[in-house]
């Protein structure tokens, strides 16, 4: 073949593989195309066949660039709006970004097709395995970012109840050999990988049986004020009573009707120590109408910033007659901290470049990995700051049996009405699904939301509104398998995946 037609050949190739990644972006919320998936994979799939190992690298590399600049092209919008950078920097940034981002489906189809020619068959069933690891080292390395894993796509599906045996993580296993089995069915037109397929498409109606949760009869009447206030003004110092006065004024009219009110992340922008007084008489006039409340707030330890969430009123501190005081134990410290929102790595050097490198409350420290839930009126919330929710395992770590709900506080205002909040609302309710409690989910401008164990709709607030938002939530008993395994079910199954295919190639031979 010619020079010329080998090399157009390849950037067709590249170029393909780049839209393909692209069009993954619709799979998401606001999106919701869930099937998707099931064109896109296999036909990645197709046109790595009989690639070289360094090819798949090319071609896996450009797919990464296409799937993370179309799907996490919100982020512009805080840069731009926020980083005090020209629009072209502001782009080199988020390219940067997508480039290392793209490294990670680049290795995961590297190894599986260097795997497939060294071993043949049995190497072709490697890939939920060797994907699983990359997506694994894209979520810890330098501290991690796990956003849009594959297993997102299907939260409004049947399938998402793979989730609550696997996680999400499994969930991408099992879309993973269904493009398998998909193009081997293709190129074999047998029946065998058709059968499997339709045997992974309805054994979810199977497994949503077997799940050992259910509800006692018992409902908790919670309550969420999303404030809307403007981010150019929410850490203003002469804002921060006009901000807390508002919360108070919609909090009110929620008093007595409620068991737990909650305020989203750093609803509280005085920190801890400068707004005692106004706390301790919070919190004696919530325990009074028997009321919890929970809500977000900046703390410091002596030289140390903690982003933070605290509960006040009735079981406030540790019993309900007990006065706050600051320090006291029911609080949440965030772990998973957000690069250059929540910490500034090499700050010296990069903090004087732009306002991007020294936005407010960018210096905190990190909370312990595992904390004890949050406890209002009697009720345990196991509690995600935010971006901390995109990281099942710190989820799963954090949660206990005797748990009643999934508690996560935000503040997505820095990305406007991108698609941005959507995803990250997405992310939470897979968490739902995975330990089989309902979530509670409180923001600064949307989405603000309540759902079941199984990630459904209880309700949802307008954004950016001033808003309350009222659900009964009901109290749910028992334990989903992920929660007893933990993310360790997503590498048995794909482990299991791999015996599978090669132990008839290992029979024949």
């Amino acid at each position: 073949m010619p020079r010329t037609t080998r090399r157009w050949q390849a950037a067709l190739s590249r170029l393909a593989c780049l839209g393909l990644g692209a069009v993954l972006v619709f799979s998401y919320a606001p999106f919701a195309q869930a099937w998707l998936p099931f064109l896109v994979m296999p036909a990645l799939l197709w046109l790595l066949q009989d690639k070289k190992p360094s090819d798949a690298w090319r071609l896996g590399y450009f797919f990464g660039l296409g799937w993370f600049a179309a799907g996490l092209s919100w982020i512009y919008v805080s840069i731009d709006t926020f980083g005090g950078l020209h629009p072209i920097a502001s782009v080199g940034i988020l390219l940067l970004l997508f480039a290392y981002l793209s490294l990670f489906p680049a290795l995961a189809l590297f190894a599986w097709r260097w795997l497939n020619v060294r071993f043949g068959a049995i190497g072709y069933w490697s890939l939920p395995l060797t994907w699983l690891a990359a997506e694994a080292l894209r979520g810890w390395l330098l501290t991690g970012f796990p956003w849009l894993d594959l297993g997102y796509t299907q939260t409004d599906t049947w399938l998402a109840s793979y989730a609550s045996w696997f996680g999400g993580t499994g969930l991408s296993v099992i879309l993973m050999t269904i493009a398998l089995l998909t193009v081997r069915t293709i190129e074999q037109r047998h029946w065998r990988a058709p059968a499997v397929i339709a045997g992974l498409l309805l054994l979810p109606f199977v497994l949503s049986q077997l799940t050992a949760i259910s509800r006692t009869g018992e409902h908790v009447k919670i309550a969420l004020v999303q404030g809307n206030i403007s981010q150019s003004i929410k850490w203003d110092p002469d804002q921060h009573w006009p901000n807390l006065n508002l919360y108070l004024d919609l909090t009110r009219t929620l008093y007595n009707d409620h068991d737990v009110v909650i305020w989203p992340e750093s609803a509280v922008t005085m920190p801890e120590p400068y707004t005692d007084d106004i706390l301790a008489i919070m919190h004696d006039e919530m325990a009074k109408t028997e009321t919890g409340l929970i809500t977000g707030i900046i703390d410091i330890g002596g030289d140390d910033y903690y982003n933070s969430v605290i509960a006040l009123g009735q079981d406030g501190s540790f019993g309900v007659e007990e006065a706050y005081h600051h320090g006291h134990s029911n609080r949440f410290q965030k772990h998973q901290l957000l690069p250059i929102g929540e910490f500034v790595p090499f700050g010296d050097l990069l903090r004087p470049l732009a306002p991007l490198f020294n936005l407010p409350m960018s210096s905190f420290s990190r909370g312990a990995y595992v904390q004890a839930p949050l406890r209002a009126k009697g009720w345990d919330f196991s509690t995600a700051i935010c971006y901390e929710i995109a990281f099942p395992q710190q989820v799963w770590a954090n949660f206990t049996p005797g748990t009643d709900f999934l508690l996560t506080v935000s503040n997505d205002t820095w990305f406007g009405r991108s698609h941005g909040p959507a995803q990250h609302m997405q992310i939470a309710r897979m968490r739902a699904i995975e330990l089989g409690r309902p979530l509670i989910r409180a923001t600064n401008s949307g989405i603000t939301a309540m759902t079941d164990e199984r990630g459904q709709w209880l309700a949802r607030a307008e954004q950016f509104q001033a808003a309350t938002l009222s659900a009964q939530v009901p109290i749910v008993q028992g334990l989903t398998p992920f929660a007893l395994w933990g993310g360790y079910g997503a590498w048995l199954l794909a482990i299991l995946i791999l015996i599978g295919g090669a132990l008839p190639v290992v029979i024949r031979r």
